[in-house]
């Protein structure tokens, strides 16, 4: 492990101002779902229809919805649903993502061309309509989703990973690996994947949003996460169902959307400014 190089691109990243907002945003978010219980002043789910859709005070600073629950409760618990899914969902589709792109880049020519047919045919499909076919059969739930994210995801990492594969394939210190009896195992884990999965954590970071995004869309559409769990996509439809009534819910559960997409946007943009397109030149560890 490269500590220097590590805790220079850190610096870098905490001298950018956008990528110093995005890390600030994120760890925000982040505090706020692994802290849930300790941030939200009321249960989540506690029903009091008699103050329902109460305007912002001091006992509901922001508010309360058609059944009388807590907004604040609601959309903190809100980010732990979100980033759960988001982060559930990346780190699998990374994950398979990153074999399959080493297995394409580095085995037999047969086997990179049966992969790639299989990415280029997933790629093929539109998002929403495969989304929505998915659900349909499986029918909607966090499971359900995160499968949708996972199987949408893989071929655009796999791609990624094959292609820096390929370019480190036939670098001198993969050869030598190779004329010293190097197994297939030990050049791929100690020598490629160091070397490659730089550009995948910034691609990675920068979908968490598109991952958020799509779990609040399809949960407005009561395709996502069943309510009573809440989400900032069920708030976001709640809101809309009141409007006339009141604007807050529209308002509190849009917020953390804009500023979630935001942070992690920002975020993926100072880490490729940190850690430099030359990433993918081959490195010997």
């Amino acid at each position: 492990m490269r500590w220097p190089a590590d805790t220079r691109a850190l610096r870098a990243l905490i001298r950018d101002p956008m990528g110093l907002m995005g890390l600030i945003l994120v760890a925000l978010f982040i505090l706020m779902a692994v802290a849930a219980p300790l941030l939200a002043p009321y249960d989540p789910l506690a029903l009091d229809v008699r103050a329902k859709l109460q305007s912002p005070s001091l006992a509901h600073w922001l508010g309360t919805d058609q059944l009388g629950r807590d907004t604040l409760s609601r959309i903190i618990y809100g980010a732990r649903t979100a980033l759960t899914i988001a982060l559930t969902a990346i780190a699998l589709a990374g994950s398979i993502g990153i074999l399959l792109g080493l297995i394409a880049g580095y085995g037999p020519r047969w086997l990179d061309a049966a992969l790639v047919l299989i990415f280029d045919a997933l790629n093929s499909l539109p998002m929403m309509m495969f989304a929505l076919a998915i659900i349909t059969v499986l029918g909607p739930g966090t499971g359900t989703l995160i499968l949708v994210v996972v199987l949408v995801s893989i071929p655009g990492y796999a791609r990624l990973i094959r292609a820096q594969t390929l370019s480190l394939r036939s670098a001198d210190f993969i050869v030598a690996e190779q004329a010293i009896g190097a197994s297939t195992p030990r050049i791929l884990m100690h020598h490629l994947l160091p070397n490659v999965i730089g550009p995948l954590c910034i691609v990675l970071s920068m979908d968490i949003p598109v991952v958020i995004m799509l779990e609040a869309g399809l949960s407005y559409l009561n395709l996502g996460v069943k309510p009573p769990t809440p989400s900032w996509g069920n708030i976001l439809y709640d809101g809309y169902t009141a409007i006339r009534t009141s604007s807050t819910l529209v308002i509190a559960a849009g917020a953390p959307l804009v500023l979630a997409t935001l942070g992690f946007t920002f975020l993926g943009e100072g880490l490729r400014d940190a850690l430099d397109p030359r990433f993918a030149t081959a490195r010997p560890r």
